[in-house]
């Protein structure tokens, strides 16, 4: 059995988790063993996952294999896309400078705030009544 050379990295969003796996490739891009097209299907969030490789020009040179787990759609194409810019750090150095430009290195630390005690929600209070 031969062993593959990969770089791996990993991205967090929200509640979401993407451990992210960069093989040099075409540039296929498989999310839990299916294709990123089939489960996003909005442009934004395609954007998103392909926006490290598009601005370091990698489109072409890496297929991404992806394990996500946890979150919405939302939260995990921001998890995937983290993960693709730490693995692509990994791989070379030198697109640290563009993807920290881009803010793409950066975790997104905003997360959903908890419910407080006499709310309705973590800050929706009661309706005000007068009388």
């Amino acid at each position: 059995m031969e062993k593959t050379n990969y770089i791996q990295g990993t991205g967090r969003r929200k509640e979401a988790v993407a451990q992210v796996r960069l093989l040099s490739g075409s540039g296929t891009i498989i999310i839990n063993g299916v294709t990123y097209e089939d489960i996003y299907t909005r442009p934004q969030h395609r954007r998103m996952i392909m926006r490290p490789l598009q601005v370091t020009d990698n489109a072409d040179k890496y297929n991404v294999t992806v394990k996500v787990a946890g979150g919405g759609i939302s939260g995990q194409s921001g998890a995937i896309s983290h993960g693709i810019a730490r693995a692509l750090v990994k791989a070379d150095e030198n697109l640290r400078p563009i993807l920290r430009r881009e803010g793409l290195l950066t975790r997104d630390s905003r997360v959903k705030e908890r419910k407080k005690p006499g709310l309705k929600r973590a800050r929706k209070a009661p309706q005000y009544t007068k009388r």
